[in-house]
């Protein structure tokens, strides 16, 4: 075995063990730290968007009701209370009488139905008029509301369904 010179010593680069397992230290704490930031960062940009995905629709029902309260939306069945019978008929539309020649035309009152960020699916629970505020069963006589269909709950402790 050769000896490693003082000289040869003070040119070599590197890093000592110590060095090493300090470094790793400070990294694996510093990205310890970052991880549930990222986590609430994701969870609060979802919660925004279900706050505004159940915006739009509700926004969509209100608007069909105020129509058909109107009578704008023809003969409306007495059991709908004047609110749409499903989810589909916001996006597909609804015939109205226009005036002039025009005709019939045809009011879409969203232009698809928003996913929902927890589930990732176009899929909401919905409630009608005769419904239990808290009932996760739908009745099937209209749509009065919507809310997820996820069982997370949010920092508060409220579910997201109660939204």
């Amino acid at each position: 075995m050769t000896a490693v010179s003082p000289e040869r010593r003070r040119t070599q680069r590197g890093m000592t063990l110590i060095e090493l397992i300090v470094a790793f230290t400070i990294l694996a704490l510093l990205t310890s730290m970052a991880v549930p930031l990222a986590r609430s960062r994701v969870r609060r940009e979802q919660e925004r968007e279900l706050r505004l995905a159940l915006r739009e629709i509700h926004t969509a029902i209100d608007k069909y009701k105020d129509m058909a309260d109107q009578g704008q939306l023809g003969q409306q069945n007495a059991a709908k209370e004047g609110y749409p019978e499903s989810l589909e008929v916001l996006v597909e539309g609804v015939k109205v009488n226009g005036q002039g020649t025009e005709g019939e035309k045809k009011i879409r009152f969203l232009r698809r139905i928003p996913k929902d960020p927890f589930t990732k699916k176009a899929e909401w629970g919905m409630r009608s008029t005769q419904d239990d505020p808290k009932s996760t069963a739908w009745g099937g006589q209209n749509v009065f509301a919507v809310y997820s269909k996820t069982m997370e709950k949010a920092a508060d402790g409220t579910p997201y369904s109660e939204w």
